[in-house]
């Protein structure tokens, strides 16, 4: 992902570039996890932990299905190649390298924590990460990509996501990092980066394996597009976009699948998947390739299922005004 020398702050339900310099005077600081709004509303917990995937009344877990559609949602799709169809970036690859996907690493609070040095220093979070030689790296070690990495700290329910992952030496390295309470609707610091280019959590915007196989997916799905807007929507915090214009799509933007598509002759684990588009739909988290959306790395994923979800047409989605879910413009929570 391309990170700006600029930051944004939001105007009117949007956000427009301000200098580095003007941005960080509004910025606050402190524990990015101590000084939150909370709450013990439980949600589906994270497989091999008792953590929820941040609390059910977070705006990942919020149902988008009766949302209007936003007034700008046709200009977006324009620029979106409306004619692909949805790539799974996961799944099989078939003797082809590692099973693609994002892997997800869990750890006991007793795991030893290791300093990173961060490119974006200013905006990440600068505290000891459970980091080691369990730590998977999405594409593995020094396979070039994003090499994101995602651990749950089991014990204490904290989430640590770096960008651009390395060690060299015994030394770690990334792009960015970020810390979340997943027990939490605290947001990021405005105009602060992520392990995402939208300064939001990867994690629960994840399709998980066992999730699809039960049914049971409760959350929106993090997915990707080519050119974006130097803007953001409400949750995201940050953006890297290169269109000045309001025309493009920007980070944090929400996609739903209408209601009208058909999810005939796909295979079950494919309806789930369809059916959580229309009720949670996907968010637009970081540039890359145009409608790739993403999951777990896991070998358990079936060929049929992402056969199936190859088939679903960009041009079934609209994008959605989620604003009026709002309760605070620095709060994940939703009214």
């Amino acid at each position: 992902m391309r990170r700006p020398a600029f930051v944004t702050s939001v105007v009117v339900g949007l956000a427009v570039a301000v200098p580095l310099s003007l941005a960080c005077q509004a910025q606050g600081s402190g524990d990015p996890l101590t000084s939150a709004s909370t709450t013990a509303v439980p949600a589906k917990p994270i497989a091999g932990t008792s953590c929820s995937e941040f609390p059910a009344d977070n705006w990942w877990h919020a149902d988008v299905s009766d949302l209007p559609v936003h007034p700008r949602s046709a200009q977006w799709l324009s620029h979106m190649s409306p004619g692909d169809d949805l790539h799974p970036d996961f799944g099989p690859s078939y003797g082809d390298g590692p099973d693609y996907g994002i892997p997800i690493t869990i750890v006991r609070s007793s795991h030893p924590k290791v300093r990173v040095s961060f490119q974006y220093a200013s905006e990440s979070d600068k505290v000891k990460y459970p980091f080691g030689s369990d730590t998977r790296i999405e594409g593995g070690r020094g396979s070039g990509g994003d090499q994101h990495a995602i651990v749950v700290d089991r014990g204490t329910c904290r989430l640590y996501e770096t960008y651009d992952t390395t060690i060299k030496s015994g030394r770690w390295r990334a792009g960015s990092g970020a810390v979340w309470s997943l027990r939490s609707n605290k947001l990021r610091h405005d105009g602060w980066t992520s392990a995402d280019a939208a300064g939001l959590p990867i994690l629960p915007g994840l399709l998980r394996w066992k999730e699809v196989r039960d049914d049971k997916i409760d959350h929106a799905i993090r997915f990707t597009t080519d050119v974006t807007s130097r803007h953001y929507l409400w949750p995201a915090r940050h953006q890297a976009g290169s269109q000045g214009s309001l025309a493009y799509p920007p980070m944090g933007a929400r996609f739903r699948l209408k209601a009208t598509f058909s999810a005939a002759g796909l295979s079950p684990q494919a309806r789930s998947v369809v059916a959580a588009m229309k009720k949670y739909g996907m968010v637009l988290a970081d540039n890359g390739s145009p409608w790739f959306f993403q999951g777990e790395q896991n070998k358990n994923w079936p060929g049929r299922l992402i056969d199936d979800l190859k088939t679903i047409p960009a041009s079934a989605f609209v994008a959605v005004d989620a604003s009026g879910l709002q309760v605070s413009p620095d709060s994940g929570q939703v009214g």
